[in-house]
C-alpha cells in the first residue's frame, strides 16, 4: 500500500535538527551528568533527535526551581493574571497546532490528522477550560454551632489554596494531551510544576516549554526533565514534592505509591483498563460496527479506555464479529505522518515485541484470529489490526491490557448476564453500550463498574466531564472541574468575634 509523507514543517525539521535540552527554573540546560538518550520514529525507526537525560540530580533542581517560583512570584499573582497566562498557551498552541501535530505523529507515530485535531487542538480546549477556572476557585462561608462555647459568637469560613509543588509523570500514547490535563488544573489551582515526560515520547513536551516561556510564565513554575524510569522514581520520591500524578500503567502505579509513602504527599492515578464494549442485537449494527471498531484501533489501540474486551449478543455474534474484522482489515496501514493514514505503528521495538508476544499467546491458548495476527511490513513497528474469536476469560488476550490493535470478541446471551462479565477484571476505567432500549442502556450503564461509559459511541470524552477509573484503573478525577479538586486542599478557618 502506497504511502504519500508530506516534508516536514520547517519549524519541525528544525527543531528536532539539534539535541534537545531540559528546561529548569526557565533555563535550558543539558543534564548534570552529561548524559542524553535517543528518540525515534516508530515508523522507520530512524533516530529522530536526542535528549538531554534527567536524573535524581536533575529532578532535585528541577523541585527546588519549582519550590522557589511557588513560594516567589506564582503564589503572588493574582487568580486572573494566571487565567490570562494560561489561555494564552491555548492560543499558542492552536496557532502552531500543524507544527505539534507532525511533532506528535513522528514521534509517536500516531496520524498526524488525528494528532493536529485530537490531540492538539483538545489540549488547546482544556488549557482555555482551565484558565477560566482560575478565578472561580473558591471556600464557603459556615455559621458554626461551637456547642462547648455557649454565648459565644464566630466567624468561620473555608479556604481552597493550591498544595505545592506538584510531580507530574506522563505516558507515551498521548503525550501533548496527557501533559496538558495534568499542567492545565495544577497551574490553575495555583500549584507549580516538575513535568517528566515518557521517555518514548518527550520532544511534545519539551516544544511546549517554550510556549511557557513565550507566554511570560514565571521561571521555574513549570520545569520539563524528560527521562527513565529512575528519574520518575526519584520525582515521586522527592520529599520536597507535595503530590504526585501519574498516568500509566497499573504495575508502575502501585510503584508510584510505594514511593510516594515518604512524606505521605497526594497522589492521583490514571491507570490501565481492559474495557468493555457491550454489543446488544436492538443496536444500530451499522454505527455499531464502526464505533466498536474505532473502540480498540483509535491510536492503535494503544489508549487505556480501548475497548478490547468486545461483548456481543449470541444471536449477532458470527455476523457481527466478521463484519468488525471486515472493517478493520479496510484500515489504510502506514507512517503516521501521511495524513491519509488510518493504522499507524506501535511506539517502539519493546511495545511491538509486547503485543506480538500477546497474539502468539492468544493462537496457542486455541483463540482464532478472524483478521490479522501478523507483522505488516519490513520495517517499523506496524501490526496488523487483530480480532479474536473462540476465546474466554483466562486467556491473557481477553484479561490482560495489550495496549495494540487487537480485540477479544466474546458472546453473551442476556441482559441480566453480561454485567458480571464486564465486571469481571481488575480494571474499571471505561465501557461501551449499543442498544436502541433507553431503558437498558441506563440499566446496563448503572450495572457496569467503570469510570466512564458511553451509550452508542465510544471515546465519549469531554473537557467538562470528570474521568478516571474505578477498582484498579486509578485514583482520582481528571478533566472538569474536578480537576482542581486534585490539586487544592482544603483550609478551614473559625474566628472568634
Amino acid at each position: 500500500m502506497t504511502s504519500t509523507v508530506p516534508a516536514l514543517h520547517p519549524a519541525v525539521a528544525e527543531f528536532v535538527a539539534a539535541d534537545r535540552k531540559m528546561l529548569i527554573g526557565g533555563r535550558w540546560v543539558d543534564a548534570v551528568s552529561g548524559k542524553t538518550f535517543e528518540t525515534h520514529d516508530p515508523a522507520t525507526g530512524n533516530l529522530i533527535t536526542r535528549v538531554a537525560m534527567g536524573e535524581a540530580a536533575d529532578i532535585d533542581a528541577a523541585v527546588t526551581a519549582a519550590r522557589a517560583a511557588f513560594e516567589g512570584p506564582w503564589s503572588r499573582m493574582k487568580p486572573n493574571e494566571r487565567e490570562r497566562l494560561i489561555w494564552r498557551v491555548g492560543d499558542l498552541l492552536s496557532e502552531r497546532a500543524e507544527i505539534f501535530g507532525q511533532l506528535e505523529a513522528l514521534d509517536n507515530g500516531k496520524s498526524v490528522a488525528i494528532a493536529t485535531a485530537v490531540d492538539v487542538g483538545w489540549s488547546a480546549d482544556v488549557w482555555r477550560y482551565n484558565a477560566g477556572l482560575t478565578t472561580k476557585i473558591t471556600g464557603t462561608s459556615v455559621n458554626p454551632s461551637m456547642p462547648f462555647a455557649p454565648g459565644g459568637q464566630f466567624h468561620a469560613y473555608t479556604r481552597r489554596e493550591a498544595l505545592g509543588v506538584c510531580g507530574q509523570i506522563v505516558p507515551w500514547n498521548f503525550p501533548i494531551l496527557m501533559a496538558t490535563w495534568k499542567l492545565a488544573p495544577a497551574l490553575a489551582a495555583g500549584n507549580t510544576v516538575v513535568l517528566k515526560p515518557a521517555e518514548q515520547t518527550p520532544l511534545s513536551a519539551l516544544l511546549l516549554g517554550e510556549i511557557f516561556e513565550e507566554a511570560g510564565f514565571p521561571p521555574g513554575v513549570v520545569n520539563i526533565v524528560p527521562g527513565f524510569g529512575d528519574a520518575g522514581a526519584a520525582l515521586a520520591a522527592h520529599l520536597d514534592v507535595d503530590k504526585v500524578a501519574f498516568t500509566g500503567s497499573t504495575e508502575v502505579g502501585k510503584k508510584i505509591v510505594h514511593a510516594a509513602t515518604g512524606n505521605l504527599k497526594k497522589v492521583t492515578l490514571e491507570l490501565g483498563g481492559k474495557s468493555p464494549n457491550i454489543v446488544f442485537a436492538d443496536a444500530d449494527l451499522e454505527a455499531a460496527v464502526a464505533g466498536s471498531v474505532a473502540a480498540w484501533m483509535f491510536n492503535h489501540g494503544q489508549c487505556c479506555v480501548a475497548g478490547t474486551r468486545m461483548f456481543v449478543q449470541r444471536d449477532i455474534f458470527d455476523d457481527f464479529t466478521q463484519a468488525v474484522a471486515d472493517a478493520a482489515a479496510q484500515a489504510k496501514i502506514g507512517p503516521g505522518l501521511d495524513p491519509t493514514t488510518e493504522l499507524g505503528p506501535l511506539v517502539s521495538q519493546e511495545q511491538f515485541d509486547r503485543v506480538s508476544g500477546y497474539i502468539e499467546a492468544g493462537l496457542a491458548d486455541g483463540g482464532r484470529a478472524l483478521t490479522g495476527g501478523k507483522r505488516w511490513g519490513e520495517s517499523g513497528y506496524f501490526i496488523e489490526p487483530t480480532v479474536f474469536v473462540d476465546v474466554e476469560p483466562g486467556f491473557s488476550v481477553v484479561d490482560e491490557e495489550i495496549f495494540g490493535p487487537v480485540v477479544a470478541a466474546l458472546p453473551f446471551d442476556d441482559e441480566e448476564d453480561i454485567a458480571a462479565a464486564a465486571n469481571k477484571s481488575i480494571y474499571g476505567l471505561a465501557a461501551g453500550i449499543w442498544t436502541k432500549d433507553l431503558s437498558k442502556a441506563h440499566r446496563t450503564a448503572a450495572a457496569v463498574q467503570a469510570g466512564s461509559v458511553w451509550v452508542n459511541q465510544y471515546n465519549g470524552f469531554d473537557t467538562a466531564l470528570p474521568f478516571g477509573g474505578f477498582k484498579q484503573s486509578g485514583w482520582g478525577r481528571e478533566l472538569g472541574d474536578s480537576a482542581i479538586d486534585l490539586y487544592t486542599q482544603v483550609k478551614a478557618v473559625n474566628i472568634a468575634l
